[in-house]
C-alpha cells in the first residue's frame, strides 16, 4: 500500500527543461509537444534558475520584438517557486493556489531539478482505492487509538468516504478518531457512529 504523503510520491520525474539560452521557439514548441504550462530554466549544473511560463510567452509576443533572439533567460520568472520532495502535498497545493500556479518545480536540498508537480498530480490522493485507505485508517488510526480492552471500531470506506461504527470506553475517541481519518490522504468525508460504553466501577 503506497501512502500519497509528500510531493515525492506524486510527482512527476521526467521533467521537460530548457537551458537559459534556449530561444522562444523552441519554449513553445516545447510546450505545444509536451502539452505543458511552463518550462523549468536549468543552470548547467541542473538547478533550476527560473521559470518560463505560457503567461511570459504571451506578454513577449504582445511586444515589438518577436524575433527569435528573445531568450528562456528574458523571459523566465525568477527566483522560481519551486517545492522540496519531502514537501506535503498540501503545502505544496497552498503554494499553488498563492502563487496561482500549475506547475512547481521539485528541487532537492542543493537545488537541483528532480521532478514537477502538478495540480493533477496533487489530486492523485483522492483517486487512492477505497481498500488502500480503510487499511491506512485501521492500522495507523484504529489500532493505535482504540486500546483492544477498549472497544471496538470497524471501519468501511466507499468512494472516499469513511464510516466509523462499533463502541468504545472513552468519550472523547469518536471525535478524536474522526479528525485524523480526515487527515488521511484520500479521505473526502467522515462519518463517525460510535457508541460510548462507559465501564461500570
Amino acid at each position: 500500500m503506497k501512502h500519497l504523503r509528500t510531493v515525492g510520491d506524486v510527482m512527476t520525474h521526467a521533467v521537460i527543461a530548457v537551458g537559459p539560452d534556449a530561444p522562444i521557439r523552441e519554449m513553445v514548441e516545447s510546450m505545444r509537444q509536451w502539452r505543458i504550462s511552463a518550462l523549468p530554466v536549468l543552470m548547467g549544473d541542473g538547478r533550476v534558475a527560473g521559470v518560463v511560463s505560457e503567461a511570459d510567452l504571451l506578454v513577449k509576443a504582445q511586444g515589438d520584438d518577436t524575433s527569435g533572439a528573445v531568450t528562456a533567460r528574458q523571459l523566465m520568472t525568477a527566483p522560481a517557486m519551486t517545492v522540496s520532495a519531502d514537501a506535503t502535498v498540501a503545502g505544496a497545493a497552498r503554494l499553488m493556489a498563492r502563487g496561482h500556479l500549475k506547475r512547481l518545480p521539485v528541487v532537492d536540498g542543493e537545488g537541483h531539478l528532480v521532478g514537477v508537480v502538478s495540480r493533477g498530480d496533487l489530486l492523485k490522493i483522492y483517486l487512492r482505492p477505497d481498500a488502500d485507505i480503510a487499511e491506512e485508517v485501521r492500522s495507523e488510526l484504529v489500532a493505535q487509538l482504540v486500546p483492544v480492552a477498549s472497544g471496538t471500531v470497524h471501519v468501511h470506506v466507499e468512494d472516499g468516504l469513511v464510516t466509523l461504527t462499533g463502541t468504545v470506553s472513552d468519550t472523547s475517541l469518536p471525535d478524536v478518531l474522526a479528525r485524523a481519518a480526515r487527515a488521511v490522504p484520500g479521505v473526502v468525508n467522515v462519518e463517525a457512529d460510535i457508541d460510548v460504553d462507559m465501564p461500570v466501577h
